[in-house]
């Protein structure tokens, strides 16, 4: 963990990372049922997003 985030700053930050994998995952989930070419690209792309945005404040813990 890094030294200069407060416990607060901790909690929200581990409250984010989860909201971000919870929304990577929904779209995801959608994404699998859609049956709109466009639209699904659109869910596919944006569940990468959110996993790429869960990775880099994962960093913060590094």
């Amino acid at each position: 963990m890094n030294n200069n985030l407060t416990e607060l700053e901790v909690e929200n930050l581990r409250s984010i990372i989860g909201s971000h994998g919870m929304i990577a995952n929904k779209l995801d989930s959608y994404a699998q049922n859609c049956t709109d070419p466009q639209l699904k690209s659109m869910l596919q792309k944006d569940g990468q997003d959110a996993r790429q945005a869960e990775q880099k404040l994962l960093g913060f813990f590094g």
